[in-house]
């Protein structure tokens, strides 16, 4: 796999966001609804001041997002990334989550970002410690999708942490 960047998405990406939103676990999982090609470019004029989301891009192809959000006066985010389908189990998210963190530590400021997974969803796991956040608990019945409630399995990841 060559180096992932991270770049500010445009609103020409819209076909990329569209084709990932098609995924069956990204429309379940979605509280934007992206249907249509005017829907995602309302996904990408949405991060406009709720945070900072990223483009990652590998071998100059928009291949998935890493973003920070929820900013609190802690200095806390919380972190989400997805990728394209074709793009998953390359180690793509975990790149691009790893220097997500680095940018959030670096540039933003932040001393701890924060993430959780279904604990059905193992590869999320993975991506999760691969990029360096440390498990620190489940939350009991934390996510509610299609009439049923999912176990969420905590992550951090500290500025004083060692890097992966």
């Amino acid at each position: 796999m060559g180096q992932i960047r991270l770049r500010e998405w445009r609103e020409e990406d819209a076909p990329v966001v569209l084709r990932a939103f098609q995924a069956p676990d990204m429309r379940r999982q979605s509280a934007w609804p992206v249907i249509t090609p005017q829907d995602a470019i309302g996904w990408i004029a949405s991060w406009e001041g709720a945070g900072h989301a990223f483009a990652a891009v590998l071998d100059g192809r928009v291949v998935g997002n890493v973003a920070v959000t929820r900013i609190d006066d802690h200095d806390t985010g919380w972190v989400s990334y997805w990728t394209l389908p074709e793009a998953r189990g390359r180690g793509v998210a975990a790149a691009a989550t790893d220097e997500l963190a680095r940018w959030a530590f670096g540039e933003r400021g932040l001393h701890r970002l924060e993430l959780g997974h279904r604990l059905d969803n193992q590869a999320s796991c993975r991506v999760a410690l691969k990029a360096g956040f440390l498990p620190e608990g489940v939350e009991r019945g934390r996510l509610h999708y299609d009439g049923i409630r999912h176990d969420v399995e905590r992550h951090a990841r500290l500025a004083t942490d060692p890097v992966p």
